[in-house]
């Protein structure tokens, strides 16, 4: 058996994560789960990084949980069981915690905290015909994966309601318009799409990028002088950079800039 999980370190600092468990259609196998841990562990110390991508390999973008664990789960007490599972969360979620832009790139089934993972990233672009499902209470559990909370900032409450109570599958078309993924593409083109909008986000300028990223996370500003008092400070940090005066000139002079950071 090869490895569960491979990273691909592409041009200008972008990352490239495929989950390849394709037999068990990418399910967050303990091995996976550790490769998973180790590999977002070595991007977090890396100063070059600048967007992750997450798919895939096989049929399946993440088929969620291992249901071996729900089997397992009726001879262990509630408390060994959140013992359990809150660590497992908190490892597949840390995707939250990279200062990076990151990407989600559903090439097939996203199920449940597959589906979560997703959510947590960025951004999400889904072929035409993936499939998206919070299945959790047709399989008798409530929902996981911080799924309740990422769900409805994504798409809001209503469609969170309507996934997480009746199970609806929804297509990766169909998805869009419900604010669930950004756009969908035909599946022999997906990869190469999301790539190119994930190299076009490694090109922007890494601090002010970051600090985006920051006061977009968790649901963003809790109000309108909040996001003035961030962007009071973070605006001046960046406008004192060299990338601002690179931005400044290759306005000036027509052409891509060429930021490095500083």
């Amino acid at each position: 058996m090869g490895a569960p999980l491979h990273v691909d370190r592409l041009d200008e600092g972008v990352v490239l994560l495929r989950l390849d468990v394709p037999e068990r259609r990418n399910a967050m196998t303990e091995e996976l789960t550790s490769a998973w841990v180790s590999a977002l562990a070595e991007l977090a110390a890396d100063p070059g990084l600048r967007c992750v991508v997450v798919t895939g390999e096989g049929p399946a973008f993440c088929a969620g949980g291992d249901l071996s664990w729900l089997e397992e789960s009726g001879a262990m007490t509630p408390e060994r069981l959140r013992a359990r599972m809150l660590p497992f969360y908190r490892s597949w979620l840390r995707i939250r915690d990279l200062e990076v832009p990151t990407i989600a790139v559903l090439n097939g089934a996203a199920v449940g905290a597959g589906l979560a993972v997703a959510l947590a990233c960025d951004l999400r672009y889904a072929a035409v015909d993936a499939t998206l499902s919070m299945p959790f209470t047709s399989l008798g559990i409530h929902p996981g994966m911080a799924s309740t909370w990422l769900l409805p900032e994504v798409a809001g409450l209503a469609v969170a309601r309507e996934m997480l109570l009746t199970g609806r599958v929804v297509t990766g078309a169909e998805a869009v318009p419900m604010g669930i993924v950004h756009r969908a593409f035909p599946a022999e083109s997906l990869r190469e799409q999301a790539l190119g909008i994930a190299a076009t986000v490694a090109t922007r300028a890494p601090i002010a990028t970051r600090l985006t990223k920051v006061a977009l996370a968790s649901g963003g500003h809790a109000g309108f002088e909040a996001a003035l008092a961030w962007e009071s400070v973070a605006q001046p940090l960046t406008m004192a950079t060299s990338d601002l005066q690179e931005g400044v000139r290759a306005a000036r002079e027509r052409r891509q800039p060429r930021f490095t950071g500083g």
